[in-house]
């Protein structure tokens, strides 16, 4: 898939979409032109019924070291250029965190400021060995928008979030799985292969069954439904399990003894 802009490649296998952050001589910093091209690129994912997963990952063992600083000073000449781009951050952030299926952050390296912003903005987050973590606008006197700092905080809690917002200090991976802004950690020689191993496997699972347990375990308080929207979304997710034919299928596979082959999109 043509992503339109430089330091942005897009792979699809076997339902799995691979969003890679391409500029390891830049430590995958994001520009401009990357953080504006963020949202279209998600949404056509969403849309190609090939794709059930997506992992967001970087390019030759570096995530991603955040926006790119030698466009900082120009964006920051004048509050109204300033807003601009906050505002193209929080849309490819809000992208990333209402993407309809299951995202996977797979971090090498560095992974830091806006990088760390993205990979918060993931469903799960996967680090190798190598995987340094920084939130770090306090080096610069960057205000996060409220929506980020939210999402942070839901993620490992208020007091690790003002660890890490404080102190703008790195964290390795170990400490990042202590705190739970990771879910696993692995050896830079299996890594692709575990976590590929898992994407692959929520791709021959019920989409049905995934797509509405994202809906109904949703956390992030910029997204958060309001009760009666989320009551509405339970009464629906439930009908259509009731008249879905994955159920079926799923049932008749396990009793089979054979790899189901669930139909079902959104």
């Amino acid at each position: 898939m043509d992503t339109g802009v430089d330091g942005l490649v897009v792979e699809v296998e076997g339902g799995v979409a691979t969003l890679r952050i391409d500029r390891p001589q830049a430590r995958g910093a994001l520009t401009a032109a990357m953080w504006g091209a963020l949202p279209g690129i998600l949404a056509a994912l969403e849309a190609d019924r090939a794709v059930s997963v997506l992992v967001l990952t970087g390019s030759a063992g570096v995530f991603s070291a955040g926006a790119d600083i030698r466009e900082l000073r120009g964006h920051y000449a004048t509050a109204e250029a300033a807003d601009a781009y906050h505002a193209l951050n929080s849309a490819a952030e809000q992208a990333l965190a209402t993407f309809g299926k299951p995202t996977i952050a797979y971090v090498q390296g560095p992974c830091v400021g806006g990088g760390c912003q993205l990979a918060a903005a993931c469903d799960l987050r996967f680090a190798d060995t190598t995987a340094r973590f920084g939130v770090t606008p306090a080096k610069l006197g960057i205000v996060y928008d409220a929506g980020s700092t939210a999402r942070l905080a839901a993620l490992v809690g208020v007091s690790t979030a003002k660890y890490l917002l404080f102190s703008a200090e790195l964290i390795d991976a170990a400490h990042a799985l202590r705190v739970g802004l990771v879910d696993d950690v692995f050896d830079p020689t299996e890594a692709d292969e575990r976590v590929y191993a898992f994407a692959d496997t929520i791709a021959s699972r019920s989409q049905l069954t995934i797509r509405a347990a994202k809906d109904l375990l949703i956390t992030d308080p910029s997204i958060t439904p309001e009760p009666a929207r989320l009551a509405t979304w339970r009464a629906e997710w439930e009908t259509e399990s009731r008249t879905s034919a994955d159920v079926r299928e799923g049932l008749a596979a396990f009793t089979e003894r054979r790899a189901p082959r669930f139909a079902w999109h959104r």
